[in-house]
């Protein structure tokens, strides 16, 4: 089956990750880029490419104003915000290299990741992140920046310094630092439970191929809203929740926490969903429970909906033969299905799934 890229922006086009930043603020200025939840006002904001350019400007000027060099490495430890999309893309537009780290990781993992990689800026959130790190403080050797999205009071740092007093407050995007898609963009370390933590260095080639490879397998594009809970320091969710979104111009809504996913898929009824196994086990395992408290008929009736809904994908896929019971859908999908969907937000019309195999379950194929 051919699929439709719908335009998406090429690796050869982009040429960086930056580049790629670049050219979807271009082509698409006004479109709705990111939504995050405002706590203190209690509702969902919106920021467009243009807006999130002007903010990355910011960010880009603040590291250029710390006499960083091309190949320096500079570590974020934050939750998914848009944030992160604004560190990383004012440090790649100035050739540094990103090492992102897991916001409830050891602090003595974090330590010999920041050492071993040899990072000089370091971006976290609050309070909480700060007294695991003063743990480590002695530890964290040729650092000449700390900065916390949240103001810490008596810190007494020097190096450290609150993101609303680092930011200048209006600044213009600078030319980005010449280099080619062979450079690299990132080290991934692994979370170092048998062991000291690995990196893996992954260039911009490496990370804008691979996310442009999963438009083959299935169509993104500008009215697509993914809903983001995995970790961006997750490679699955960087490549395919950001860079892959940025490519086809996707919104990307960043959930408030695991446990509000549910409430947020009512809120921003998202039309793709990127999650490892675990989280659809769960899904499955509270679709069933519910099955268990209802009678044997409506049971054989989900089961029934789960195997036709399958072979017709299959079918669309050009992996399965047409079945009569394909004249049942209508009916299946208004009866079951939807009530299933419903619960998704009533969008969503497709669900990645990545990190390890899905273990099989009864009635899903």
């Amino acid at each position: 089956m051919q699929i439709q890229r719908n335009n998406p922006i090429s690796p050869e086009q982009a040429g960086t990750l930056h580049g790629l930043f670049i050219q979807r603020v271009r082509r698409s200025p006004q479109n709705v880029a990111y939504r995050q939840h405002d706590s203190r006002r209690n509702v969902w904001v919106d920021l467009t490419w243009a807006q999130m350019n002007d903010q990355v400007a910011r960010w880009q000027a603040a590291l250029a104003g710390e006499g960083l060099q091309a190949g320096d490495r500079v570590a974020v430890m934050l939750r998914n915000c848009p944030e992160w999309v604004m560190f990383d893309q004012a440090a790649m537009s100035l050739g540094l290299v990103v090492v992102p780290l897991y916001t409830v990781d050891r602090p003595e993992n974090v330590a010999y990741i920041v050492n071993n990689a040899g990072v000089k800026v370091l971006l976290f959130e609050n309070m909480e992140q700060w007294r695991a790190l003063r743990m480590v403080r002695e530890q964290l050797n040729g650092m000449v920046r700390m900065v916390s999205l949240d103001v810490i009071p008596d810190a007494h740092d020097a190096l450290l310094r609150p993101a609303s007093a680092w930011l200048p407050p209006h600044a213009e995007m600078q030319p980005a630092v010449p280099y080619g898609p062979d450079r690299v963009a990132s080290i991934i370390y692994t979370s170092g439970t048998t062991g000291k933590p690995k990196g893996v260095m992954l260039s911009h080639a490496n990370m804008l191929t691979n996310a442009y490879a999963c438009l083959d397998f299935f169509p993104v594009n500008e009215r697509d809203t993914f809903l983001s809970f995995l970790p961006l320091s997750h490679t699955f969710e960087r490549t395919v929740g950001y860079y892959l979104s940025v490519m086809a111009g996707a919104t990307v809504a960043f959930a408030r926490s695991i446990q509000q996913l549910s409430e947020d898929m009512q809120a921003i009824r998202p039309t793709l969903l990127i999650s490892v196994p675990r989280i659809y086990e769960r899904v499955y395992g509270a679709v069933s429970a519910k099955l268990e408290e209802g009678s044997p008929l409506r049971r054989k009736l989900f089961g029934f909906t789960v195997e036709t809904g399958w072979a017709r994908f299959q079918h669309q896929q050009g992996r399965g033969s047409w079945k009569i019971s394909f004249l049942l859908w209508p009916l299946l999908q208004k009866l079951v299905a939807k009530k299933v969907l419903d619960r998704l937000g009533g969008r969503l019309r497709a669900a990645l799934s990545g990190g390890r195999a899905c273990q099989p379950q009864p009635n899903c194929g």
